[in-house]
């Protein structure tokens, strides 16, 4: 029963925080983001603004968690599903680049939006931090680190990669001309970025895969 309660609890969290995020986009695309109080996103979703203030620290986050929302457990998620036959660093690189660059995580309007208003490409980019604990997990299985230091170290390390490569694929948006459509044409291929900036890290994954292995 309590077992029960506990995941009807966590549905609940999960639907107001889909709820908050998806009327902070809506409201962000119909009024433009600087017309836009937290106030209003927690009525538009049915709740009080402390309510609002338990799931997101500001009106940026809430918009973009709604285009990278589940983002970071779909990556950690890619990795496990990887053949073991795969090297570490190829599937973290993998997963990375699949995820980072599924079309449905960069709904076109709402990347039009992030990436031209400055304090949402701040927000866009911080994001990525959020990757470090699922990552950590995913590695973790992959080296049966028992104290779990070595898969901390190196997701936090994934993760500042990410961060950079996103900084880059945004910092030539401000003031860049739009393609037909009126997307915003970031600065460089993502995909790209995303492997250049975990190159340097793949000996350190697969030394750690490594030791696992000679371990066992």
């Amino acid at each position: 029963m309590t077992a029960r309660r506990t995941g009807l609890r966590e549905q609940k969290k999960q639907a107001t925080r889909q709820a908050l995020r998806e009327a902070a986009l809506r409201l962000a695309l119909e009024r433009g983001p600087d017309n836009v109080r937290v106030d209003d996103i927690a009525e538009a979703a049915g709740v009080s603004p402390r309510t609002y203030n338990n799931y997101f620290s500001s009106r940026e986050e809430a918009i973009v968690a709604a285009v990278t929302a589940e983002r970071e457990s779909r990556v950690a998620a890619a990795i496990a599903a990887r053949p073991d036959g795969v090297r570490l660093a190829d599937a973290v690189a993998d997963a990375v680049v699949e995820q980072y660059t599924d079309p449905g995580t960069r709904q076109g309007d709402a990347l039009v939006l992030i990436t031209t208003r400055p304090a949402l490409r701040e927000a866009f980019v911080d994001a990525a931090a959020r990757v470090e604990e699922p990552l950590t997990d995913a590695i973790a299985a992959r080296i049966c680190d028992r104290d779990r230091d070595a898969a901390r170290v190196l997701a936090a390390s994934v993760a500042a990669a990410i961060r950079i490569a996103l900084d880059r694929w945004t910092s030539g948006t401000a003031g860049a001309p739009a393609v037909p459509g009126g997307l915003v044409v970031p600065s460089g291929p993502l995909p790209d970025l995303l492997r250049a900036a975990l190159a340097p890290l793949a000996p350190a994954l697969n030394a750690a895969e490594e030791r696992a292995a000679a371990r066992d």
